[in-house]
């Protein structure tokens, strides 16, 4: 089963893990995963044309759309995905975090610390608990700072530490991405998923 993930830009591709993980979830062993790198394709005014233009460039079996909600109600960027793909014949499944992607980072406190690249550090990184999470008004700022605290160099150093690159790093060190299903958002991927995987299942060729 080959996937492709369209996000919003290219710090998005930190989904890509978590999102095979999720359908490993669902007895798929045989995955693919493809990144749709939107810097290939002109820019376009009409939605159509750019997402036939990834199909054609990433042909797929699921196409993972990303969009961060930020400041707009998840259901809301879930009907613009659904409708901009109202025409494509491939199946696709929304990838909506409320507010950012950043705030599925902020749930392992010891990854952040490996990926910090000062596991022993014991600086406090002040994260959120995890029902507060899906509340936070900038949950990249939050994860940045933590990245820099956890790195335990001093304020002239952090300012050369590539936090977008250490972010990146996070899900490797994870010990699983269960600990998730406590956000409302992967909660809601995981539900899509399995729908998607339930009718490729049954419309595949015997």
């Amino acid at each position: 089963m080959t996937y492709t993930l369209m996000a919003d830009g290219a710090s998005d591709r930190v989904l890509v893990p978590f999102l095979t993980w999720s359908l490993r979830q669902n007895a798929l062993a045989s995955i693919v995963s493809q990144w749709a790198d939107l810097g290939r394709i002109p820019r376009r005014p009409d939605v159509d044309q750019r997402v036939q233009a990834v199909l054609d460039l990433y042909p797929c079996d699921i196409l993972f759309v990303h969009r961060d909600a930020e400041a707009r109600p998840a259901s809301a960027r879930r009907e613009e995905i659904a409708s901009a793909l109202r025409w494509a014949k491939v199946r696709h499944v929304p990838v909506v975090p409320v507010r950012m992607t950043e705030a599925w980072l902020l749930v392992d406190e010891i990854a952040i610390r490996w990926a910090a690249g000062n596991p022993r550090g014991t600086e406090p990184l002040n994260l959120p608990s995890l029902s507060r999470i899906e509340d936070l008004p900038d949950p990249k700022r939050v994860l940045f700072d933590a990245l820099n605290a956890a790195s335990g160099l001093n304020t002239r150093r952090r300012s050369k530490l590539p936090v977008h690159q250490r972010a990146h790093r996070i899900p490797d060190y994870m010990r699983g991405y269960s600990c998730l299903t406590a956000l409302s958002a992967f909660r809601a991927l995981q539900r899509d998923i399995r729908e998607a995987v339930q009718e490729l299942t049954v419309n595949r060729p015997a």
